[in-house]
């Protein structure tokens, strides 16, 4: 059971990475934050966290049947999550090497913010790639069916949390100011820690 919460715990913390990450999921929420207010973007960072639940879903079911049926495929999706990494955490010192910019961040227009937050995560491929490393990471060959389906049921958590947290945070512009001062060495940081947690995939033997 403790190798299977290891791994289930690296997967969460990979996941939870993306938070620090400005993607256009985000960068919406932040935008309708200032635009629309407090409400406003709750209700689209519901449908965001709303749709990484079923991409939680749709992967941990699809691979967990090709890990399976594969026990080789682990190291594949290991590769595959390491690669993918290393490719954030270039990102992120590529970031850092330039000239903080200004965000432009774009609220949500019409009323049913909810599913537009939902349309927003699931037709991210991004979030797809995300979620393809995560479950590598989280899932084995001879992982049981419970440990899926608390993956499944922390990262939503986690998700609608996180982002419903930024649009908390976000509904006041002084946050967004200080962002954009400190927006170079948060890429920086980021990217040791995409490092490390490349290598300590690429290194994890469940």
């Amino acid at each position: 059971m403790n190798e299977h919460l290891a791994s289930l715990f690296l997967a969460l913390g990979i996941f939870s990475l993306g938070f620090i990450s400005i993607g256009p999921n985000i960068l919406a929420i932040i935008g309708t934050s200032m635009e629309r207010g407090r409400k406003s973007g709750t209700q689209l960072a519901l449908g965001v966290g709303a749709g990484s639940g079923l991409w939680a879903t749709f992967t941990v079911a699809g691979l967990t049947a090709l890990i399976a049926a594969y026990a080789q495929a682990v190291t594949v999706l290991k590769i595959f999550g390491a690669v993918y990494l290393l490719w954030l955490a270039f990102k992120a010192f590529r970031a850092a090497s330039r000239p903080a910019n200004a965000m432009h961040v774009t609220g949500a227009r019409g009323r049913n913010l909810f599913l537009q937050g939902l349309a927003i995560q699931m037709t991210n491929p991004k979030a797809a790639l995300h979620w393809i490393a995560i479950v590598g990471i989280g899932l084995g060959a001879d992982t049981p069916l419970w440990v899926g389906l608390l993956l499944i049921g922390l990262s939503t958590a986690i998700s609608i949390i996180g982002h419903v947290a930024y649009a908390v945070t976000f509904s006041t512009a002084t946050v967004i100011r200080f962002y954009r001062r400190s927006q170079r060495w948060i890429s920086a940081t980021l990217g040791v820690f995409f490092s490390f947690a490349a290598y300590k995939l690429a290194t994890f033997r469940p």
